[in-house]
């Protein structure tokens, strides 16, 4: 299985960091964001992993070098000439993506700045083989929702603070009918969606979201979530976080 870690943000709630690093390197108890998913996806028997670069990419590139890329095939995926986002950096590598060997088999993809207690083995079994994403989903207080049916079916996207809904003909009643769970960052994707671009890429250009590609494309693919068994996560995205994002990674025995 291939997996993609999305590192070409530019970190800028990480500032004054980001001002001379990217966030992929951010050090935390003694190591980098980026070492801790490489670490968790090894651990997992995944070894061939694409990461895409923006900010401070020399940077990234140097650091896989000095510590021979961890053991792991690496390949970069450069968009050091315009930050694509995360749908459009998917779409970027996806040539770097799909397994000729193995066509059919999902790819992993995760953001570096989430760390998580999650069991990658039992999301990989739960992903069907008609799903078209597999979206790692949690009850966590947030202003945004993904929005799914009662078969854990993804139906729209809120924003419970404006009032906004996607798609924006989503009646009252059915958001109400719909479960409102929070996106972790992480998903399990079907090769078939490296197919799936040119719609969403005529309405919003090269640069758009992970979630703007799913909210495209679920009416007519089956995009499903998954809610781990007592699952903890922390958003390593800003400065005030640290501390407790220290004290996540001592407590979580898989790190």
């Amino acid at each position: 299985m291939k997996a993609m870690i999305f590192a070409a943000g530019l970190g800028t709630r990480l500032q004054p960091f980001t001002l001379t690093a990217p966030k992929a390197l951010f050090p935390l108890c003694g190591k980098t964001l980026l070492q801790y998913q490489i670490d968790k996806l090894r651990a997992a028997g995944i070894n061939d992993i694409v990461i895409n670069v923006h900010h401070f990419a020399s940077q990234i590139v140097d650091y896989l070098h000095q510590h021979d890329n961890f053991g792991c095939h690496i390949a970069i995926s450069d968009e050091t000439d315009c930050l694509l986002d995360t749908g459009g950096g998917l779409r970027h590598a996806a040539k770097l993506l799909q397994d000729t060997d193995n066509p059919d088999e999902p790819v992993l993809a995760c953001n570096v700045d989430i760390l998580s207690n999650i069991d990658l083995s039992r999301l990989i079994s739960a992903h069907q083989a008609d799903s078209l994403a597999t979206l790692v989903v949690s009850q966590r207080q947030t202003q945004r929702y993904l929005l799914f049916d009662n078969s854990l079916t993804l139906r729209g996207w809120t924003n419970i603070a404006t009032g906004e809904r996607r798609p924006d003909t989503l009646s009252d009643l059915q958001l109400q009918q719909c479960q409102p769970l929070a996106f972790s960052g992480m998903q399990l994707l079907s090769p078939r969606i490296f197919t799936l671009f040119d719609d969403i890429v005529a309405q919003k250009g090269e640069r758009f979201s992970v979630i703007d590609l799913y909210l495209s494309l679920c009416k007519m693919q089956p995009i499903r979530a998954y809610i781990p068994d007592n699952y903890s996560m922390i958003d390593v995205g800003k400065t005030n976080d640290i501390y407790k994002a220290e004290e996540f990674v001592k407590n979580h025995s898989s790190y």
